[in-house]
């Protein structure tokens, strides 16, 4: 059994394991001063929504709920009908990992899932899966969900996205995109968050927060407010509109104000590339996927990672395509990646 003292302070099993950063509890905090409107009604969270709308350069509908699979499967329910159908990348967390809420919250709309290289959707992918059938027997495809950054932390370029929306478009479909990671994938790309959203055809983005820092809390925006009729009334239902919602929405305005979120994303990412650097470095050691975001998918002999689950890492092996997936957060420190690293190469083979 490892020695508790010996333990690592950081862990890479998921940026979720990080705590909350200083800028969003102290928004949190200040927001907890006398008493004020409930259930949405109160200032922070009329300026956080009116802050999004601004950096997303659209006049958007927001809501916030509490938890990303909440976000995506309410969204995608208010796209789709119980006959309705969503293609999502079989790697997707829609469908690995959010335990069939898409279809309870759709009350049965079916995910079709697709294949794709390095975890993302193609306008051929799509076009397949919603071409195999088209009769009254098989539901209807309505919603491609797209993942971003990705389930293997890639991420879509605008042109990518832009595609797959046109091809949407042609058939009749809407587009969604699960953006746990939104943060890191436009800290990555370098375009302003509209350039990979709305401009290039996404109508609801699940923008997500919880990995950015905040305690807890997903922003769903629509970019077609047309979309969102009576969607207050699905959060209500599900259990999703927060009685208090300034604690939901405040910390947003701790992160948003000088581009706290793009500097903690940045960061996050930089550390994915410190470790990636390293890993290339040990022999048996094989990257996956390409490091474009915060998250390292690494091939390491089994005896590799018997010997850091001994040391005390924690990481996960059952996400994505297989092998070992690293994450790094907004508070990940380089002094973590460095010891993990030495104790991967103290642990390879000779």
């Amino acid at each position: 059994m490892p020695d508790p003292l010996m333990q690592p302070t950081q862990h890479f099993a998921s940026d979720n394991y990080a705590g909350v950063c200083p800028e969003a509890l102290a928004a949190f905090v200040a927001a907890n001063a006398g008493h004020a409107p409930a259930y949405g009604e109160d200032d922070w969270t009329r300026k956080v929504s009116d802050r999004l709308r601004e950096l997303f350069e659209t006049d958007a509908d927001v809501y916030f709920v509490f938890n990303g699979t909440a976000a995506n499967s309410l969204a995608l329910a208010s796209l789709c009908q119980s006959y309705h159908s969503v293609v999502c990348h079989e790697l997707a967390h829609v469908e690995t990992d959010e335990c069939g809420g898409p279809e309870f919250f759709s009350n049965g709309s079916k995910l079709l899932p697709a294949h794709g290289a390095q975890g993302k959707l193609t306008p051929a992918s799509v076009l397949e899966v919603i071409s195999r059938r088209s009769d009254i027997h098989y539901p209807k495809p309505r919603v491609v969900t797209l993942t971003q950054s990705t389930e293997v932390g890639t991420v879509y370029r605008p042109a990518e996205v832009a595609a797959i929306s046109a091809c949407a478009r042609e058939h009749g479909l809407r587009v969604h995109m699960d953006g746990a990671r939104f943060a890191n994938a436009v800290a990555s790309l370098g375009v302003a968050p509209a350039e990979i959203t709305w401009k290039v055809g996404v109508d609801v983005l699940c923008f997500g927060g919880t990995k950015m820092g905040l305690p807890v809390g997903e922003a769903v925006v629509f970019f077609d407010r047309r979309l969102s009729e009576d969607f207050a009334y699905r959060c209500k239902q599900s259990g999703q509109l927060a009685s208090k919602m300034r604690f939901l929405s405040a910390p947003w305005l701790g992160i948003l104000e000088d581009e706290v979120w793009l500097k903690h994303a940045r960061h996050a990412n930089a550390m994915a590339q410190r470790l990636a650097s390293g890993l290339m470095q040990v022999p048996g050691a094989r990257l996956m996927f390409p490091v474009e975001s915060n998250g390292v998918f690494c091939e390491l002999p089994p005896a590799v990672l018997d010997g850091l689950r001994a040391r005390g890492w924690r990481f996960y092996t059952f996400i994505g395509a297989g092998g070992a997936r690293f994450m790094c957060g907004w508070d990940t420190l380089p002094a973590s990646v460095d010891a993990l690293l030495a104790d991967v190469r103290a642990l390879v083979p000779v």
